[in-house]
């Protein structure tokens, strides 16, 4: 399996931006269904979104308009731009790369990278 990792998460202020990045550590097949999900304390992990080898995306509601999934599959990296942050977007972000849309349990995830949106 692939291995994964985040990096880009911090302390914003509410309204800010921030990007996330998922460096993968070898090739991110061109089939490979990529994702973003989070958690926050307290709460199951929910999915943010996911983009397709096509580049086909789908976006939790509450963040639709606000962020946007993309993918470099030269560079085997997965990003996440976020802006007019919430403080409900406060979580752990991770990153996912697997082969079935729908099914990350099939896949490789990345240990997370802290959000932290402050009102």
């Amino acid at each position: 399996q692939v291995q994964l990792v985040e990096s880009g998460g911090g302390l914003v202020q509410a309204g800010g931006s921030l990007r996330l990045s998922c460096a993968a550590s070898g090739s991110l097949s061109k089939t490979d269904i990529a994702g973003w999900h989070r958690q926050a304390p307290g709460r199951q992990r929910e999915l943010v979104a996911t983009i397709t080898s096509g580049g086909m995306t789908n976006y939790l509601n509450s963040v639709k308009g606000r962020f946007t999934i993309s993918r470099d599959n030269e560079k085997n990296t997965v990003y996440l731009q976020m802006n007019s942050l919430k403080p409900v977007d406060t979580a752990v972000y991770y990153c996912n790369v697997g082969p079935v849309l729908g099914r990350p349990d099939l896949g490789s995830w990345g240990r997370g990278t802290q959000v932290t949106v402050s009102s």
